[in-house]
């Protein structure tokens, strides 16, 4: 199914920010049509009254060591994510899929209102208990020549639960499974705007080689439509798990003591990411690390683009957004009957995640006659496959300065719309990017950055990208990128 703009994680709170505006210019117009010809609202006409929201009622506690998923809490206008509607600005790359008639757009993290999962040793965030969160905000009371919506949004919000022993080879066959974060009602994962996805990098400490799996999702009660291909794992291999999402907020779960043992993060302390979520990643990128320093590993160069200029990397600011180096290039496919397989298994209709790193490996690098950074996906026969933790890698090794870092102004990486550096930190750590550096990583630099050089970019390549497909199979990739720059910027409350 062709992407629409809203299917993108990138300028999620924009999008969710222009579309709201426009909801509420309408709201506003049939109220001045409405009291310009004599009649009044049920509110009695007044204009403020007719275009004002309900608060959400207060958070509710419940703490319980039973792992149960933990209530969810409704998107907000200053946090958004990559499954947004077709009035919203665009973003990140493809996902497809079954959707139910009338789902909503849906944004990104909205702080502070799901638990998060454990952290590596030596960090300070918490085992996780799960705790309720603020229930969804009462309808608007409608107008009496208001009709009825005819479908309730799908929930936004959906716990994923990880399998025992998720670094295993065992684990990793084993299918993640999919549900509703309540109050918020049933996840499925062939909805385009609730799937979830699940990527993981291998490294081989003995001889530094890399490979890739695709651990799949299920709904929770179903099972594969096709049984999980095994994997064979190198004796001793380090393995990193990232999570995508194209929701608003994903809380991980696990089947026993699966977070410990996996090392699994979910954001800070009653925070969580909100999209993303990663397990045993730091552990991973120092392997990697150790292997490129031995000369086991060796990270290939970017190359250059028909522009002239060095391939662009998740870390460039040519290419960024305002929540970077987040989701996977994982692909799943589902069946009519709504069960799923991983990709290449069977037929079916193919679900992508919302990504920074599918827009650049498989949109971005192609219109520029570049190639990302591939490994043998075990998931597929050993074919060449792309990956978060490859993209990375090859930033990390080859990125010209100034290099774009998670910024503390990212939405992902805020608590309660604050700025937060223990949060960002964790963050950091998942994408192996060196920790804060309070005093040259502001978001006033991101911003000045991502100004200069993406419009730069943008400016260079314009003759490239107007002829070059997007995620939006609609709009040019040209087209695409534009407005993702701006919502981002809008986003970031940048400044000029």
């Amino acid at each position: 199914m062709a992407q629409r703009p809203g299917r993108h994680r990138a300028p999620h709170a924009a999008r969710r920010y222009l579309l709201g505006t426009v909801l509420l210019t309408i709201a506003l117009a049939a109220v001045v049509f409405v009291t310009g010809t004599g009649m009044t609202s049920h509110r009695g006409g007044n204009v403020a009254d007719a275009a004002n929201t309900q608060a959400p009622a207060p958070g509710v506690t419940s703490a319980t060591a039973t792992g149960s998923p933990p209530a969810g809490s409704p998107p907000t206008g200053t946090q958004a994510s990559s499954a947004q509607s077709t009035s919203a600005q665009p973003s990140g790359t493809q996902s497809t899929g079954a959707q139910p008639p009338g789902a909503q757009p849906t944004g990104t993290p909205s702080s502070g209102a799901q638990p998060t999962m454990q952290p590596p040793a030596g960090t300070s965030t918490t085992s996780p208990s799960p705790s309720a969160g603020t229930p969804a905000p009462p309808e608007k009371p409608r107008k009496p020549e208001q009709p009825p919506k005819a479908t309730p949004a799908a929930n936004a919000n959906c716990t994923l639960t990880v399998p025992a022993n998720p670094l295993s080879a065992a684990g990793l066959a084993t299918p993640y499974v999919l549900s509703g974060t309540e109050p918020g009602g049933a996840c499925h994962e062939a909805n385009a705007d609730q799937s979830a996805f699940v990527e993981a990098t291998i490294v081989d400490p003995a001889t530094g080689a890399l490979s890739i799996y695709r651990p799949l999702v299920v709904d929770r009660g179903t099972k594969p439509a096709a049984a999980p291909v095994a994997p064979a794992l190198p004796a001793g291999a380090v393995v990193g798990i990232w999570f995508g999402f194209n929701g608003d907020t994903l809380t991980l779960r696990g089947e026993g003591n699966a977070l410990t043992a996996g090392a699994c993060v979910n954001g800070a302390d009653g925070s969580p990411f909100g999209q993303f979520a990663h397990c045993n990643a730091p552990a991973f990128f120092t392997a990697a690390n150790n292997a490129i320093a031995k000369g086991q590993l060796t990270v290939p160069a970017l190359g250059t683009g028909k522009d002239g200029l060095a391939c662009p990397t998740v870390r460039d600011f040519g290419v960024v957004d305002q929540d970077q180096s987040d989701n996977v290039t994982t692909a799943y496919v589902a069946t009519a009957d709504g069960r799923t397989a991983q990709a290449g298994t069977i037929a079916g209709t193919k679900l992508t995640n919302g990504s920074d790193n599918g827009l650049l490996d498989n949109f971005i690098d192609p219109a520029l006659g570049c190639k990302p950074f591939t490994a043998p996906d075990l998931t597929n026969n050993g074919a060449p496959g792309t990956s978060l933790a490859l993209d990375e890698l090859q930033a990390a090794a080859h990125q010209g300065p100034p290099v774009a870092l998670v910024p503390l102004n990212d939405p992902m990486t805020q608590v309660d719309g604050q700025q937060s550096v223990a949060k960002t930190n964790l963050y950091r750590a998942g994408v192996g990017q060196p920790a804060v550096n309070t005093g040259t990583d502001t978001p006033q630099a991101y911003c000045t950055n991502l100004a200069k050089i993406g419009t730069a970019r943008l400016a260079t390549d314009q003759r490239l990208f107007a002829q070059a497909p997007s995620p939006d199979a609609g709009m040019s990739l040209a087209a695409f990128l534009t407005q993702r720059l701006q919502a981002a910027q809008q986003m970031l409350a940048c400044q000029g």
